[in-house]
């Protein structure tokens, strides 16, 4: 508990503490502990018991103690700051991508600053720049441009998600190919014989292009034509829809669609209903990634479902063991499950 005859002594001298800035020893004093277990609280550096945590950490709220972050800085090199840059947190996936990076650092204690570059690459490398004159201690990187120079030549800590950004930069992703071949062929076992996949043309878009081989591989292995219908990754959402009312234009008897992600996915499902197909009668629709908003927003769509939070989890355990010098894999590789939804026919 803690010394109640301190606080009234620490109160007493209140105008004091207010016109003095608080230091170490007035939290160690009312906290009952000494000036190095205090520190060490606010570090986060050795063996000490949730007690006396809770304690310090009591003392420090009575008294309204907030750590000089500089000098903790100074004292530890590092800034306890971590970058996240992401294309654009309005896309359900990397919202709640975002979401799980912020927590999961949370919880490790680290502070964390978000960058959504919106699908620009001259705002990606300004705020990689920005990041990086943050001294932020690590980067969480989830963009798509590859050949900006700050990545071959940036010298602190970084994982990638889903993101070929260099040879020794390790990378979390789900099983992109596994994915697109069990999409895949889940149309085809329902009877599609006129498949097209579309998805998002950029040399660093691993998942995409993996997705795309195994869409390849498997409708060769069925000898069936392999359609594809790409946009860039930066496509205005009207250029996208024009894209995709030629895909019905151009192939009508389609039947059956593996869009790369679930946005795609529901414009195209919007689309084909507007234009008189019967989902999943006359077309049926699989889209990629199972966020949780799109699932609530179009709950019938079926997908492959990313395990998004694992991902982050993951992501974050990586940066931290990099920041600590122990051994990271190079390349994590998660599996994937298939939600059939009702855009997919029942098998008999």
């Amino acid at each position: 508990m803690i010394n109640h005859v301190i606080i009234k002594r620490i109160l007493h001298k209140g105008r004091n503490l207010i016109m003095k800035k608080l230091k170490l020893e007035d939290v160690a004093a009312l906290a009952g502990v000494s000036k190095t277990t205090v520190s060490r609280v606010i570090n986060r550096r050795g063996s000490l018991s949730q007690k006396t945590i809770d304690k310090v950490e009591a003392a420090m709220a009575q008294l309204n103690y907030h750590p000089n972050v500089i000098a903790q800085q100074l004292h530890t090199q590092r800034t306890n700051l971590i970058g996240i840059l992401v294309p654009s947190v309005a896309n359900p996936f990397f919202g709640e991508l975002t979401m799980y990076l912020e927590d999961a650092l949370f919880q490790r204690g680290y502070k964390v600053l978000i960058s959504d570059a919106l699908n620009q690459t001259a705002k990606e490398e300004r705020y990689l720049s920005q990041l990086m004159g943050h001294q932020v201690d690590g980067l969480i990187i989830a963009t798509h441009n590859n050949k900006l120079e700050e990545y071959q030549h940036a010298n602190l800590p970084i994982v990638a998600i889903d993101r070929f950004l260099r040879a020794d930069i390790p990378v979390v992703a789900s099983d992109n190919y596994a994915g697109a071949k069990l999409a895949t062929e889940a149309l085809i076992q329902r009877g599609c014989q006129h498949i097209i996949h579309t998805y998002t043309t950029n040399p660093s878009n691993w998942h995409d292009n993996q997705r795309e081989k195994a869409f390849q591989a498997v409708m060769a292995d069925h000898h069936l034509p392999a359609i594809t219908y790409t946009t860039a990754f930066d496509c205005p959402p009207a250029e996208r829809t024009a894209r995709f009312e030629r895909l019905f234009d151009e192939h009508p008897a389609v039947d059956g669609i593996f869009a790369s992600n679930d946005l795609d996915a529901a414009r195209l499902l919007s689309l084909a209903r507007a234009r008189g197909y019967r989902v999943p009668a006359d077309l049926q629709i699989i889209g990629y990634d199972g966020a949780q908003a799109t699932q609530e927003l179009v709950p019938e769509l079926a997908t492959i479902i990313q395990p998004i939070e694992q991902m982050a989890t993951y992501a974050v355990k990586l940066l931290a063991d990099r920041m600590a010098g122990k051994f990271t894999p190079t390349s994590t590789v998660l599996p994937v499950n298939l939600k059939t939804g009702q855009t997919l026919k029942t098998l008999s």
